[in-house]
């Protein structure tokens, strides 16, 4: 058996601003660090949890989170692998705007499509993202917009690859991403389908720990709160 650990980053600037933020990099706030603080301490009290590899995004949030978890668990001689496809899901032309503001824009129908669903995309933006992180990927790769859905395909190559194939050998693994991405991913992990996909909300900060056989087969979820 292993136990595979999910936390989402602290609160970001963009949480407490309320705005999209998908691809752009913004900091945690005072409370998003006191949150990952947290999230480590609740990380201590899993029974039998040694992880060997921290996976995250390439984002500054969910680097800092693992960073301060990584350091509160004295974890922080574990590798750490930052990839892209552990980013949060692009939301394209949304970036930056306030979501009570795209209610009035484009209805609140529209918007919880856009958001929710699993294969509704928000307005694309002009061109893939121009980072100094992204230039050595096949820039086919980068996205515009996402839906959930293409969230989900991008990120599963690297969870089969990279964290399924410890897992199998028995290896506890903690992965800290997105709100999104997470979804994408427990979608997966536990066959949700794409009408309850919608009702699924993964908070800032809340360690989600499953215990999974040797085939990955889920027996046991847990979510930490304190």
């Amino acid at each position: 058996m292993a136990k595979l650990v999910l936390v989402r980053h602290g609160e970001s600037v963009a949480n407490a601003a309320n705005v999209y933020t998908g691809w752009n990099d913004v900091p945690l706030t005072k409370k998003g660090e006191e949150q990952a603080e947290k999230a480590g301490e609740l990380i201590k009290t899993i029974s039998d949890f040694a992880p060997t590899h921290i996976h995250t995004s390439v984002l500054s949030r969910a680097i800092v989170t693992a960073n301060i978890v990584a350091d509160v668990c004295n974890l922080l001689w574990l590798p750490m692998t930052k990839t892209w496809r552990l980013n949060e899901r692009h939301y394209g032309a949304l970036r930056d705007l306030n979501k009570d503001i795209s209610r009035k824009v484009f209805g609140v129908e529209q918007v919880l499509l856009w958001r929710r669903s699993f294969d509704s995309i928000p307005p694309k933006q002009g061109s893939p993202m121009i980072d100094r992180r992204y230039k050595h990927f096949d820039q086919h790769l980068m996205p515009r917009a996402e839906s959930l859905h293409q969230t989900q395909k991008r990120l599963m190559p690297y969870y089969y690859d990279h964290i399924a194939s410890r897992l199998m050998n028995g290896e506890d693994q903690l992965i800290v991403a997105h709100g999104s991405s997470l979804r994408a991913l427990i979608k997966k992990l536990e066959q949700i389908n794409d009408h309850d996909i919608v009702k699924l909300e993964v908070p800032n900060a809340e360690p989600i720990v499953y215990t999974m056989d040797e085939h990955l087969k889920i027996i046991n979820k847990q979510i930490l709160r304190k």
